[in-house]
């Protein structure tokens, strides 16, 4: 007995998502909240981030790209950061942070 399903190629399921995801004239611009919100920041992330105001989500992703592109982290565990001078002012003057410490560590920075 044969599949009666048709097969979706490519182009038909990405116009299927692009569709779903296209904003109609009806939507409404979203209000940002929470940690997508832009808040001031102190002086020693305004420092590493160069703007006075941004959200906890753009923060983190900043961090990790510059830490990425400083390679900064450890080359045996990469869930270890080794700080440098611009991160030690944020990250309470640890030499080295894990990953899942960057959330709060920074947490005191947002004001």
């Amino acid at each position: 007995m044969q599949n009666s399903v048709p097969k979706l190629t490519s182009q038909a399921s990405h116009a299927t998502v692009v569709a779903a995801t296209t904003p109609g004239p009806e939507t409404k611009k979203r209000v940002l909240r929470g940690i997508t919100k832009p808040h001031p920041v102190s002086s020693e992330m305004q420092a590493l981030v160069r703007v006075p105001e941004i959200a906890r989500t753009q923060a983190i992703k900043f961090i990790w790209t510059y830490i990425k592109e400083n390679n900064l982290q450890d080359p045996e565990n990469k869930k270890i950061i080794i700080c440098d001078e611009k991160l030690k002012k944020i990250f309470k003057g640890n030499e080295r942070v894990g990953f899942l410490e960057i959330s709060g560590l920074i947490s005191p920075h947002f004001l």
